[in-house]
Order: structure tokens, then sequence, then C-alpha cells
């Protein structure tokens, strides 16, 4: 998978480093995850349906006399659901004549999160929490505290994070599914673009069973105009009725920032990593381990079926007598 360097910046000016790109190699596939000195703080500062037992669930109480599905009351209601993180890393000073002096926190970036349960549990991305030492979430009401990591998924690009401090009252988001989506419906995305906390955007589903992009392993990306920018990354983006429908975990930008083009992993993607990773830390998947050669290699060969090229020592191919 690849990665990004956030826009690092000052309240006027900032600045997009690279991302390693997939095959998409001529733009830039940028991840929405804001790097920025922390202390820079203008520059990036229908029905419901039963929740899993993890843990996804808690409806929004609605205010009396508004109608559910406006715009702005699916926004304010689901905004207090949205968290800001922060990470940073431990460095140790180097002394001029060898060692190593104190340990000095250095800021690494900022990104975005959703609370998916009562008991303090944020879903993110990997790439917004995986190199971090500390781990700092804001609420939208003020609060703050550190969080734990739970759980990493590289290949998804999911993380799981838990709270570390007073988690009453706070608000898990409500689940959707992704499987019925339909081109052309209204999305959400709310989140943390360059440090600007609970921003909400809105747009459509311009796809579905987005693939073969380049950014993670395991890709079926939900596809949409809705803006998202650098500091989106791990927020959610929802439905017309506040449900949520995916992650926001990348755009293609030849600049770097918003150009019509984002992507979300899909909230049925989430129901599969995420209990694996709330109970183990991680996520397993089945493999044969073997590497096969492309089916058009295999055809100018002449041959019929697959063609093992590699079988991985003591996986479960080579345990079942399968030779290369």
């Amino acid at each position: 998978m690849t990665k990004s360097r956030a826009p690092e910046g000052t309240s006027t000016t900032i600045h997009s480093g690279p991302r390693p790109l997939g095959r998409m190699a001529r733009a830039l596939l940028a991840p929405l995850l804001c790097a920025a000195a922390l202390s820079s703080a203008a520059g990036c500062d229908g029905g419901d349906k039963e929740a899993p037992s993890w843990g996804m669930s808690a409806a929004h109480a609605q205010a009396p006399g508004s109608n559910p599905n406006l715009i702005s009351d699916v926004a304010e209601r689901s905004l207090p659901s949205v968290v800001h993180i922060a990470t940073a890393t431990a460095m140790r000073r180097a002394l001029p004549f060898g060692g190593s002096g104190d340990e000095a926190i250095q800021p690494q970036g900022l990104g975005s999160g959703v609370i998916i349960s009562k008991d303090g549990l944020v879903l993110t991305n990997n790439h917004v929490v995986q190199s971090a030492d500390r781990i700092q979430v804001s609420l939208s009401d003020g609060r703050s505290m550190e969080a734990t990591v739970i759980g990493l998924d590289p290949k998804s690009d999911l993380a799981v994070l838990r709270l570390k401090g007073d988690v009453r009252n706070i608000k898990p988001i409500k689940l959707g599914n992704s499987a019925d989506l339909r081109l052309g419906e209204f999305v959400l995305a709310i989140g943390n673009p360059f440090g600007l906390s609970g921003s909400v955007t809105l747009g459509i589903v311009s796809a579905k069973g987005r693939a073969n992009v380049g950014i993670v392993d395991y890709e079926d990306f939900i596809q949409t105009d809705a803006a998202i920018n650098p500091g989106n990354s791990g927020g959610p983006l929802l439905d017309s009725a506040g449900r949520l429908i995916g992650v926001n975990t990348a755009i293609f930008s030849p600049s770097g920032a918003y150009a019509g083009i984002g992507f979300a992993i899909p909230v049925d993607e989430v129901n599969r990593v995420v209990p694996q990773l709330i109970r183990h830390g991680k996520m397993t998947r089945p493999a044969l381990g073997v590497q096969t050669a492309p089916d058009q290699l295999t055809q100018q060969l002449g041959l019929k079926g697959v063609l093992v090229l590699d079988v991985q020592p003591e996986g479960p191919a080579a345990k079942a007598g399968l030779r290369p």
C-alpha cells in the first residue's frame, strides 16, 4: 500500500508530500492523512438496520419536529460521532559524542475517526495511526483524551482504537449497508480536512466496487464526489439517513487536494474486518500459499488450468503436496 505525507502547513501555506502510486501512475493518489505540526493551529488544525453484535449501534435521538432525512439534521446528528485524531512519534535526541538524550515527542499527523461503540471504540484508517507512539483524540464536545490501538489491518487500511478517558455520553454512529447503495445516491463526508474539525460535505455515489486502484491489497471502494481532502482519512461516509456506509480513505488527484474523485472502504468490508481486530488485534484471511502466473502467460504457453510458479514453504498448499 502506498503512503502519503500530509500537507504540512502554516496558517497561510500548505505543502503536500508524495505518496507512492499504484496503477494510476500519472496522478497523485493521496491518502487523506493530514500531517502537520500540532502547534500550527490554523494550517492543520430510511429504516434503521440492526447493528452487529460487536457494537456499532446507538440510534441518535431525533429533535422534535425535525426531518430525520434533511441534510442539515443528518449532519447535526452525526457530528458528535466523528472525532479528530492527532498522532505523534517519540524520538531520542542524539548527543554530540554518541549516545542519546531525552525523549522528544514529534508531531506526526492529523486524521479523522468515527465512534463505533458506547464503551469508546473508534474506527479509523490504518495509515492514520500505524506508526504513532501517541494518539490524541478530540471529541466534538471539546473532550480530548489519549487512545490506544486495539487492532490494525494494513491490507484493508482499517484500524480500531480504544479511548482512554471519560467516555460517558459518547454517541456511536449508526450502521448502514453498502451493498444496497445505488449510483447517484446522496452521501455526506464528515472529517477534519487540513485540521478543520467537523467539516461536512455533500456528494453522490459515483461508482461501486472500484478496484485495481493500487491503494491497498483488498479493494472494493465506494467512489464519491463528496469533497474529501488530506485530513479526512478515517472519517465516515454517510447515507442520507446518517448511517455509516464507508470509511473515507484516499483521493485521486494530480495536486493532492480535492478533484472530485474520492474512495471509501465500504461498511460491509468494515463488518468483516473489525470484529477480528477487536478480538484478535489483526485480520486473518484464508490463503493457499501459492504464486500463480497470469492467465495470459498460461495461454501463451498453450497450457490449461493454473500455472503455479511458487509454493510458500509450510503453507497450506505445500502441506497438501502441491509443487511448482
